[in-house]
């Protein structure tokens, strides 16, 4: 392999490590721990999904804050901050037993893994794209899934050691602080000055009602749908596993289902967009979804169980992207800063809906005892979704 390809897929291993500790772990992790959480603390499910939605909020916060106009430093000394915040924030759960805490630590870890997420992105891709190997961004992507899968057989595995929802915690922050030596390794510096994750240009008179016209609307308020759509089931799905007994037999498979799903979809929903277009790719994969959230919902067979996790792991890493990728063409004719303040509105919306569906979720489940009502609720979310993106 010559030495540029070989560098380009460092670069490329680089930004899976990295997604893999900040989302996979960093993000994510809570799903497969909160049943320990639940036992260990007799955590409430309102409480359980209050720190979810503390985690997206500051999700939302930092992904906003990634996308200002300047930050001093440079993007790599964001992106490698951003990944120490999270491990330490991991290990920090351990450390607690009072809800404010755990929204506060959640919150921060949120915010930490946007800024991973923006800068890494940046940084991987732009250098990607100058090498002429653009293809490999599908392998940074993947370390969502990877990780996500990782974070799985982690605890998992610790858990047959008989480790408790601390030990959990701590382990993550381990395993992120590994992986930050890893991505520091193969994310080479950059020269300093001030940080810019996105062009600055600014729209020209009448841009921006150049390109909001119907179909934006409908994709925006169609990403706001997806992110309440898949967010109770990759919030809960393995306190489901634990608390439906004909189901207890999958907790320590169904978040794997989810991330080993989720690591090729990327490449996958490209292809298929390639062939029918982004916003029918968007659309059947928010109808594959609905089926994969349903399938949680009412399934009594493990297989079936499983099943449902791995269509949400094989499609929403894919919706995202696509989302993104409508998002940018929607708005490229009106030049650079109306593609940001674009990419900010959608993220707001998909941001508002995580925020507001573990907490929908969690009082739903106070009234009714069950994750049932929520989930359906959900996948009639994403139906929604895709509709609005079919007119």
């Amino acid at each position: 392999m010559p030495s540029q390809d070989r560098a380009a897929a460092a670069l490329a291993f680089g930004g899976l490590f990295s997604l893999a500790a900040a989302m996979g772990i960093g993000r994510f992790v809570y799903t497969p721990i909160l049943p320990f959480m639940s036992d260990g603390l007799k955590l409430a499910a309102d409480d359980a999904g209050l720190i979810a939605s503390a985690n997206f909020l500051g999700y939302l916060v930092g992904a906003v804050a990634a996308a200002s106009k300047s930050l001093p430093g440079n993007a790599r000394y964001w992106f490698l901050g951003g990944l120490l915040v999270s491990a330490l924030t991991s290990a920090a759960m351990a450390t607690t037993t009072a809800l404010p805490a755990f929204l506060l630590i959640r919150f921060t870890a949120g915010a930490a893994s946007a800024f991973v997420l923006v800068f890494s992105t940046t940084l991987v891709l732009e250098r990607l794209t100058a090498r002429g190997r653009g293809d490999l961004s599908a392998l940074h992507f993947a370390g969502v899934g990877c990780g996500i899968a990782f974070s799985a057989l982690l605890v998992a595995g610790l858990g047959r050691l008989g480790a408790d929802w601390q030990a959990l915690w701590l382990a993550s922050g381990a395993a992120t602080l590994v992986f930050l030596l890893v991505a520091a390794r193969l994310v080479p510096g950059e020269p300093a000055g001030p940080v810019s994750a996105v062009p600055q240009n600014s729209p020209g008179p009448g841009s921006r009602a150049h390109y909001l016209n119907g179909g934006v609307l409908r994709l925006i308020l169609a990403y706001g749908l997806f992110g309440f759509g898949y967010v109770i089931t990759a919030t809960f799905v393995s306190v489901i596993a634990r608390t439906t007994p004909a189901l207890q037999s999958t907790e320590p498979f169904v978040w794997l289902a989810v991330g080993l799903s989720a690591a090729p979809s990327i490449y996958l929903w490209n292809r298929i967009a390639l062939r029918i277009g982004a916003r029918r790719a968007f659309a059947l994969a928010c109808l594959l979804e609905a089926c994969g959230v349903a399938l949680t919902a009412v399934a009594a067979a493990p297989v079936l169980f499983l099943a449902g996790a791995a269509l949400l792991g094989a499609t929403f890493m894919g919706i995202t992207a696509l989302g993104l990728i409508e998002a940018r063409v929607a708005a490229s004719s009106a030049g650079p800063a109306a593609i940001r303040q674009m990419l900010a509105v959608m993220t707001a919306s998909f941001g508002v809906g995580q925020i507001v569906g573990p907490w929908f979720a969690g009082e739903l489940h106070a009234l009714t005892g069950s994750f049932q009502a929520p989930s359906l609720a959900a996948a009639a979310v994403l139906l929604v979704a895709a509709v609005l993106m079919l007119r």
